[in-house]
C-alpha cells in the first residue's frame, strides 16, 4: 500500500504537469484536441490523488507504523474514529487532503464545462487549476511525502495529540480546507476573464455558487474551530486571536467583502476592479493561512511548527500576487465602466462602505498577527500583541459594520431620498431604543454591551420588518393569505431572504459574543468533599472522586452537584485525563448549557488527598453564538439553491 500510494502521488504530479503543458499548447496553437487532452490529464490527476488519499487512510487503519507519518500521529490504542481523523492531523496528511480536495474541485469544474471545454476562457481556468494542483503535488512528492518510511518498524506509534482527540477533529479541518480550496475556482475564472478580456459579469455568474459555497465552508470551519477551542482548551473562551485563528478569519473577511461586491457587479455592472482585487486577495490570503500553519514563523497551539515548507509557500504567494497585480493593471481599461455609484444615499454605497470596513478589519488583524515578525525585523526584538490589541482596534470597526448592516436594507438602489431614509429608519431605530431601555431596566451598564445589544436590536428590527412587509404584500391578492402565500414568496426570493437570514445569524452571534465577554462571571477555589464554590447564580458542591479506565485514557473525575438558589439542577463531572503515550494530563471541561448562559467548569489541579482546584465561570448567551452560526450557514445555503428555469412555449 505504501508503494501504491507513492506511485499514485507521483502519477498525479505527472498528469497535473501534462495538463499544464497540453492546455497551454492548446491555447497557443488554438488546438481543441490538445485542450481536451489537458482536461483529461487533470481528471487523471484527480483520480490518482484520490488513490493516494485512500492509501494513506488505509495505512492508518492497518497500523503501519513503519510509515513515519502514521507512527507520528497514531497508535494501537487510538479509537478507529480518530485513526481516520489522524489523516489530516499533521502537515503532510493535511497537504495531501488539500491536494485531493483541489483535484476534486477541478474535476467538478471540468464536468460543469463539458459543453464549453474548448473555449479559451475555459482553458485558462484549467491552467490555473492545474498550476495550483501541481504546486501542492510537487511539495508532496519532494519535500513533504506522507509515505516516507522509517529505518525500523516501531512496536507502536506516538499517538494523536490529546487536544486533537475531539469530535471536532472530523469536521473542523476538512470544512476549513474546503473553504480555502473552493476559492481557487473563482480565482481561476477571474484570471481567465482578465486574460481573455471577458471582464463582464459572466464570470461572476458562473462562479456564484463556488463563491458562496466556499464562504459557507469557511464559516463552518471557523465556527467549529471556536466551538472546539471552547470545549477542549479549558480557558473559558472560544476566540483568543491566535495567529492560526486569525489566518482563517482574515480570508473570511476578504471573501465576505467579495461576495457582497459580486452582487453589485452582477446587478449594476460596476465595481469590476474591486472584484478582481478582492478575489486575488481572498485566494492569496487562503494560501497565506496555509503558509502560517506550516512555516513556523509564529507560535501557536494550532500550528505544525517549522516544516521546511515556508519558503515554497512564500514564493507561491509572491508569484500569485505579482501576477495578479500585473493582470489587474493590464486589464484596467477593460475593467473600468461608465456606470458609477450615483449617490452616497444608495444601497451600492452601503455595500462599498461595508467592504471598506471589512478590509480594514482584515488589515488590522493581519497587522496584529504579523507584528511579532515586523518588530523583530525593525528592532531585533519579537514583540507579541495580545487579545487586548485586537479587541481595542477591531471592536469599533465591528460596531460600525453592524450600523452599515442595519442601514443597507433601508436604502434603495441607485439613489434614495433623505426623507425616504428617515421614514424607513424610524421603526428599526425604535427596536434598538427599546432594547437599550430594557437593558438599563435590568441593570446592565457596560458601555460595550449597551451599544452592541442596541445595534443588534436595530438590525433585527430591520430584518423582521422586511419579512413582515413581504408577507403583508401578498394579502392584496384576493383569496390568498399571508400564511399560505408568504412562504412561497420567501422561497421565490430566496436569494434575497437567504441573505437576510445570514445577517440575522450574524446578529445572534454578536449577541452571544457580547454577552459572554462583557457579562462573564468567574470564580476559583480549592475544595474538599462536601465543600461548595459559588459562581454567579450557581453553587457547585464537590461530592465524590472517581478514577476509571475509558478507551485509551485514564480518567480522574470529580462529581459535582449544581444548585441555583438551593434548587438542585443536576450533576457535572470535571475531569483530568491521562492518555496512553501522552506526556502530561489534560483538563476536560464540564459544561451545563442553557439559552441564558453556560456554566463552565474545569479542574486544573488534584491534591494528594483528592482535594480539587476548580475554576468556574458563567458565560452568558454563548449558545446564541452557535445558533447564529447555524443560521448564517442555513441562510447561505438557501441563497445559492438554483432557481428552476421556466420553460418557454412556442
Amino acid at each position: 500500500m505504501v508503494v501504491f500510494g507513492n506511485l499514485s502521488q507521483f502519477a498525479a504530479l505527472v498528469f497535473s504537469l501534462l495538463a499544464l503543458v497540453f492546455t497551454l499548447l492548446g491555447v497557443m496553437r488554438n488546438d481543441a484536441r490538445l485542450a481536451r487532452s489537458g482536461a483529461r490529464s487533470l481528471l487523471a490527476a484527480a483520480a490518482f490523488t484520490t488513490f493516494a488519499s485512500i492509501s494513506l487512510a488505509g495505512l492508518f487503519m492497518a497500523n503501519e507504523f513503519q510509515v513515519e507519518y502514521v507512527a507520528s500521529y497514531s497508535d494501537r490504542a487510538l479509537p478507529m474514529f480518530y485513526k481516520m481523523t489522524a489523516f489530516w492531523a499533521g502537515q503532510k496528511g493535511s497537504l495531501l487532503f488539500w491536494a485531493w480536495t483541489l483535484s476534486f474541485c477541478a474535476a467538478l469544474v471540468i464536468y460543469s464545462n463539458r459543453r464549453d471545454a474548448d473555449s479559451r476562457t475555459t482553458c485558462y481556468v484549467y491552467l490555473v487549476l492545474a498550476g495550483t494542483l501541481s504546486f501542492f503535488l510537487f511539495l508532496l512528492c519532494t519535500v513533504s511525502n506522507p509515505f516516507d518510511l522509517l529505518a525500523f518498524i516501531p512496536p507502536d506509534g506516538q499517538g494523536l495529540n490529546p487536544m486533537l482527540q475531539n469530535p471536532g477533529m472530523i469536521f473542523h479541518p476538512p470544512t476549513l480546507f474546503l473553504g480555502y480550496v473552493g476559492f481557487t475556482v473563482p480565482f481561476a475564472y477571474a484570471v481567465a476573464a482578465m486574460v481573455t478580456g471577458h471582464s463582464d459579469a459572466s464570470w461572476i455568474r458562473k462562479t456564484r455558487a463556488w463563491n458562496v459555497l466556499s464562504w459557507i465552508f469557511l464559516t463552518i470551519g471557523i465556527i467549529l474551530g471556536g466551538q472546539w477551542a471552547y470545549v477542549e482548551l479549558g480557558w473559558g473562551g472560544f476566540w483568543a486571536w491566535d495567529p492560526v485563528e486569525n489566518a482563517s478569519f482574515i480570508p473570511w473577511l476578504a471573501s465576505t467583502a467579495f461576495v457582497h461586491t459580486a452582487i453589485i457587479q452582477e446587478r449594476r455592472g460596476i465595481m469590476k476592479v474591486w472584484n478582481m482585487v478582492l478575489i486575488l486577495l481572498t485566494f492569496t490570503l487562503c494560501i497565506f493561512g496555509t503558509y502560517l500553519v506550516r512555516s513556523g514563523v509564529l507560535q501557536s497551539v494550532h500550528d505544525f511548527g517549522a516544516t521546511g515548507l515556508g519558503g515554497y509557500f512564500l514564493a507561491f504567494i509572491l508569484v500569485t500576487l505579482v501576477g495578479g497585480i500585473y493582470l489587474v493593471a493590464g486589464s484596467y481599461k477593460d475593467l473600468k465602466t461608465p456606470n458609477v455609484i450615483e449617490s452616497y444615499l444608495s444601497r451600492e454605497s452601503t455595500f462599498l462602505f461595508n467592504n471598506v470596513i471589512l478590509l480594514a478589519l482584515a488589515f488590522a488583524t493581519l497587522l496584529g498577527t504579523l507584528f511579532p515578525l515586523l518588530s523583530e525585523v525593525f528592532t531585533g526584538n519579537k514583540v507579541t500583541v495580545g487579545p487586548a490589541f485586537f479587541n481595542m482596534v477591531n471592536t469599533p470597526l465591528f460596531l460600525l459594520l453592524l450600523v452599515i448592516t442595519g442601514i443597507c436594507p433601508l436604502i434603495g438602489w441607485r439613489k434614495a431620498s433623505a426623507s425616504n431614509l428617515r421614514r424607513n429608519f424610524l421603526r428599526p431605530a425604535l427596536f434598538g431604543i427599546a432594547v437599550l431601555v430594557l437593558l438599563l431596566l435590568f441593570g446592565i451598564r457596560h458601555p460595550y454591551a449597551l451599544v452592541s445589544f442596541s445595534l443588534c436590536g436595530f438590525i433585527a428590527g430591520t430584518i423582521l420588518l422586511e419579512f413582515v412587509a413581504a408577507l403583508r404584500s401578498r394579502d392584496k391578492n384576493p383569496g390568498e393569505s399571508s400564511w399560505s402565500a408568504g412562504p412561497r414568496l420567501l422561497w421565490r426570493l430566496r436569494r434575497r431572504y437567504g441573505g437576510h437570514l445570514v445577517h440575522l445569524g450574524l446578529v445572534l452571534m454578536v449577541v452571544g459574543i457580547t454577552g459572554s465577554t462583557a457579562l462573564k462571571q468567574e470564580a476559583q477555589g480549592t475544595l474538599t468533599r462536601g465543600q461548595t464554590l459559588q459562581v454567579g447564580r450557581y453553587e457547585l458542591r464537590y461530592d465524590a472522586f472517581n478514577v476509571y479506565q475509558k478507551l485509551n485514557r485514564t480518567v480522574y473525575g470529580a462529581q459535582l452537584s449544581v444548585f441555583n438558589g438551593g434548587k438542585p439542577l443536576g450533576t457535572l463531572e470535571a475531569e483530568r485525563r491521562v492518555y496512553i503515550n501522552a506526556k502530561q494530563p489534560t483538563t476536560e471541561v464540564a459544561l451545563r448549557t442553557t439559552l441564558r448562559d453556560d456554566l463552565y467548569v474545569t479542574m486544573p489541579g488534584i491534591g494528594p488527598n483528592q482535594e480539587i482546584t476548580l475554576r468556574a465561570s458563567v458565560n452568558p448567551l454563548v449558545l446564541w453564538v452557535w445558533i447564529g452560526g447555524v443560521l448564517m450557514v442555513v441562510g447561505g445555503i438557501i441563497a445559492i439553491i438554483p432557481e428552476r428555469k421556466r420553460r418557454t412555449t412556442s
